[in-house]
């Protein structure tokens, strides 16, 4: 093999491509970063407010550190290094930005607000583990502000700058969708990882609850914040969450899951894949029915049994609950910014004053905890009791809407997390990707398929293979 083979451009390359040519030196980690920071510079300055011609995906962009980390990284992969040394890390080289919610040692941390501006002293244990396993940090993408919406509206959508990127994790879902980087970080507590990456037409996995530590992230709901990776294919995602899973024993939360790393490819001829019976929450575009009829067609091409929607839920929706939940815990965690609300978007306010209004006290929490056991338990039982693998649902209800007005008003995306919130609400692991171009719209729709808590590989896997049919 020569030295440096690569012929196109680096940064068009996904995670398990990049790494495959990094380990052969057909490429090197020097070039493929210098590819992402071209692409982003082409972009512009970071901005913290909106720029209407831009995507603007990232808050903060460190370049010069970005490069000696590709140097450093380009030595541990040379052929020297390894046979003195091993194999290198798994994802030696590639590059990634990262949520401004996720902790960077001696790095900012404003999750995109004027109000927290912070340079921690440790970083958060999945950048640690991103970090420990090569990774080049090419810097923090926006988020809504402190996570607390779905829609980043200081980010535009790579395929049309007028529309939303989604969120809260936007700039990392644009960032990989205008091929930036190749990877990124996001948070979910009730869509955000899987919101944005529907409406860029890129690839997530929300895990099981507990798969992934959040310690060193700035919370939203920390009993409905799940961490997770961000690619433009499932298979990329799946490499990423083999390095990002597994306990932080000084995190109480963490250990519930486990990814397995040799588990076999799926057959999906051995699957019973139900048609979600949610699909009556809400209104759907028909860019997305058509879809989601073409993602269930697809599956039973691939010899999976699929399952007509039933007609009756088996819980009625938590959405009230859910919305109760996430503002008391929000509350505690901004108690910090007492006297200062000024400096919050109004969006974000009237979450913390609806937390005020709402106003659960100690023993009601507790019942509004156990609820939510109750109705994660009844769901485990309707999946069970009809041999379920997994349930097939469209992300979003429709395609990413015109960009502008998500931080004027909370709740203004209700129907943005009106698929979403209950995957959070019981932990269950969620694989999203993208189902196609809308034939009205001309924009990404997506798919998710939901599985019980435990089953993110097989997931992975089934969405992979899916994926690659609808895409292809």
């Amino acid at each position: 093999m020569t030295d440096h083979a690569y012929a196109g451009n680096p940064a068009d390359l996904g995670v398990l491509a990049a790494v495959e040519l990094l380990r052969a030196r057909e490429l090197s980690a020097t070039e493929l970063v210098a590819a992402c920071l071209q692409r982003i510079d082409a972009d512009g300055p970071p901005s913290a407010d909106a720029r209407p011609d831009a995507v603007n995906a990232f808050v903060r962009v460190y370049a010069e550190s970005a490069v000696e980390r590709a140097r450093q990284a380009d030595v541990r992969l040379s052929a020297r290094a390894v046979a003195a040394s091993g194999p290198p890390p798994p994802l030696c080289g590639v590059p990634i930005g990262v949520k401004d919610l996720y902790a960077v040692t001696g790095r900012p941390l404003t999750a995109s607000s004027r109000l927290l501006n912070e340079v921690p002293d440790h970083s958060s244990e999945v950048w640690r583990r991103l970090s420990a396993a090569g990774m080049v940090l090419i810097g923090h993408t926006h988020t809504h502000e402190f996570a607390a919406g779905g829609t980043t509206d200081q980010v535009g959508n790579p395929h049309a700058l007028d529309r939303s990127a989604g969120g809260s994790s936007g700039g990392s879902a644009a960032a990989l969708a205008a091929h930036w980087v190749p990877a990124a970080t996001g948070t979910d507590t009730a869509g955000s990882l899987r919101i944005p990456s529907a409406a860029c037409g890129t690839s997530t996995i929300k895990p099981t609850r507990g798969l992934v530590p959040t310690a060193g992230v700035v919370p939203l709901g920390p009993t409905l914040d799940h961490c997770g990776p961000m690619a433009r294919s499932v298979a990329d995602c799946a490499a990423l969450l083999a390095v990002m899973a597994g306990p932080d024993w000084e995190d109480a939360t963490t250990g519930f899951g486990r990814w397995d790393v040799t588990a076999p490819v799926v057959d999906l001829s051995g699957l019973r894949i139900a048609i979600s019976p949610r699909l009556g929450v809400g209104p759907m575009e028909t860019d997305v029915e058509e879809r989601l009829t073409q993602a269930a067609e697809a599956a039973r091409a691939a010899g999976a049994t699929v399952l007509d929607p039933e007609d009756e839920p088996p819980t009625t929706e938590v959405n009230d609950e859910s919305l109760t939940l996430m503002t008391t815990e929000m509350l505690a965690w901004h108690r910090r910014f007492n006297g200062q609300r000024d400096g919050y978007q109004p969006s974000t306010r009237q979450l913390l004053e609806i937390g005020e209004h709402r106003a659960l006290t100690g023993p009601q929490y507790v019942e509004l905890q156990q609820q939510r056991r109750g109705t994660t338990a009844t769901w485990r039982r309707w999946f069970a009791e009809r041999r379920i693998d997994a349930v097939l649902e469209p992300t979003l209800p429709k395609v990413a809407p015109l960009r502008g007005n998500g931080y004027q008003t909370a709740r203004s995306d209700a129907a943005l997390v009106s698929m979403t919130y209950l995957w959070n609400w019981t932990g269950f692991p969620v694989v999203s990707f993208p189902a196609g171009i809308g034939r009205d719209s001309g924009l990404p729709t997506g798919v998710s398929l939901i599985g019980i808590p435990g089953d993110d590989r097989m997931l992975a896997d089934v969405g992979s293979a899916l994926e690659t049919m609808l895409i292809s």
